[in-house]
């Protein structure tokens, strides 16, 4: 059987948020910033690059180093981080890769032959004076470059506005000339900020950071994180630089405003800041974003969603899933990793992740790995107590009977298993105390058709989970 296409969609072992993903000859490729397991701060890994043919997103490649944070002549002793970059081709053919260090307000680009070799510095972005953009008097702070090559043409989008900062008015467009670095039009404010969104549409929904732009047919997409955080929202022109107009929301890393399955404002996971772009993949569009494990904000691992570009031109808010770019359910039959869990609470509700308080006390369960950073462990599910539930969506169930489960820790209980967060317990899976992993088994019967599935913990102590098998 063909291997099927989870999320997240790279080995759990990576955390590779902030995915912008490209099509070049016929794969795409995602970059990223690079997040440590376990890491203090943001981004503390160098540029890697992953890439899959466009036929089959569930066969990710590893590309390699392709630049490192000392790379940049700002950063000789790699005191400074590599935050979220993006790549274009330029009108040479060569690919251009655009970035900011963590504490400078300027605009790096490196340059290479391929898509994922190793890319080697070139310049910062300029005016025709030779004064970097982000240094200049009166120049807003750069940050999380998404650009975007028509031509001759690259427009750049930049930004990051905290809510309440009056210093900082919003997303800005700058376009920059053939040579790929000389600013040809100063930077234009294309997407409000907080306290300047009075009467332009973008109220509650402002901009926040993690500028991306796409282009279908004669309309531009900028996609961005609002100030709510989690939330991946877009807007619309018919023009590059002006006229962009406020269309809704993409994704939302904890499925807040979904309805159809639970009250709008539930969230069903441990939401965050988020950052993620769109691409076209043999005819049909995804939205690639990020989610948060670990117990804090700095361990994030991608996701992708298919979504639907309406002949209107708005996309529809689609569901966080485990199935992702599978094309549809996934089999419901054999083992599946924990760590694919789009689903992840307790009794007490959280919105937010890390720094917001969610893991801080140990109350709640996160999505972790054994080892260090860069050790290829299997990621699972650790501090289930209880009320702790993990769900997945979505299974083509048919005939099951029996489902089994891998668990370890110092638990006693059970684990329930339904096919909604808040339905019908078809059946109950006894666990009990063991520091190995262990398996568990109850004959359950899982009704025939497309299914999510939850797995409840209720007893005392806490159980890590590691998997699941339907048979």
């Amino acid at each position: 059987m063909k291997k099927q296409a989870l999320n997240p969609y790279l080995p759990s072992w990576e955390y590779i948020p902030d995915g912008e993903p490209h099509v070049f000859n016929d794969r795409v490729y995602v970059y990223g910033s690079h997040d440590r397991f376990n890491g203090h701060v943001f981004c503390l890994n160098d540029y890697v690059c992953w890439s899959a043919p466009v036929g089959d997103l569930a066969d990710w490649r590893y590309e390699g180093v392709i630049y490192k944070k000392t790379d940049d002549p700002l950063n000789p002793e790699g005191n400074m981080c590599l935050y979220a970059p993006d790549v274009t081709v330029g009108p040479d053919g060569r690919y251009y890769l655009y970035y900011v260090l963590d504490k400078v307000s300027v605009v790096s680009v490196a340059v290479c032959d391929t898509p994922a070799g190793k890319y080697e510095f070139y310049g910062y972005v300029h005016d025709s004076n030779g004064a970097r953009l982000g240094e200049r008097e009166g120049d807003q702070h750069q940050f999380d470059p998404g650009v975007l090559t028509e031509g001759d043409t690259t427009y750049l989008y930049t930004g990051f506005c905290a809510p309440g900062d009056k210093s900082r008015k919003g997303a800005m467009a700058t376009v920059i000339g053939p040579d790929m670095l000389t600013m040809v039009e100063e930077p234009v404010f294309v997407a409000p900020s907080e306290p300047y969104s009075k009467g332009t549409g973008f109220e509650g929904h402002e901009f926040f950071e993690a500028p991306s732009i796409r282009k279908k047919g004669d309309t531009y997409y900028f996609v961005y994180s609002s100030i709510v955080m989690h939330e991946l929202c877009y807007a619309t022109s018919q023009h590059p630089t002006k006229g962009f107009v406020y269309q809704g929301v993409i994704i939302s890393n904890n499925d807040m405003h979904i309805d159809t399955y639970k009250p709008a404002d539930k969230p069903m996971y441990y939401g965050g800041n988020n950052h993620g772009g769109m691409v076209e993949i043999n005819g049909d569009w995804y939205i690639f974003y990020h989610r948060h494990t670990n117990g804090t904000s700095f361990s994030r691992q991608g996701c992708i969603e298919p979504i639907t570009i309406r002949e209107d031109g708005t996309i529809p808010q689609v569901e966080m899933t485990s199935c992702g770019a599978n094309g549809g359910a996934l089999v419901g039959r054999g083992e599946y990793p924990a760590h694919a869990a789009c689903h992840l609470f307790c009794a007490d509700e959280e919105k937010y992740s890390g720094t917001h308080g969610a893991w801080m006390d140990g109350r709640f369960p996160k999505i972790t790995q054994d080892g260090r950073d860069g050790d290829e462990e299997i990621g699972y599910i650790a501090n289930m107590r209880d009320s702790a539930t993990a769900g997945f969506k979505y299974f083509q169930c048919d005939g099951i009977r029996k489902v089994k489960i891998k668990v370890r820790g110092y638990c006693r209980g059970d684990f329930e298993v339904k096919t909604s967060w808040n339905g019908p317990v078809l059946g109950k899976i006894p666990v009990d105390f063991t520091n190995v992993w262990t398996e568990y088994a109850a004959d359950i019967v899982v009704p025939d058709g497309i299914q999510a599935l939850y797995f409840t913990y209720t007893g005392m102590g806490n159980a890590s989970l590691a998997s699941f098998t339907l048979e």
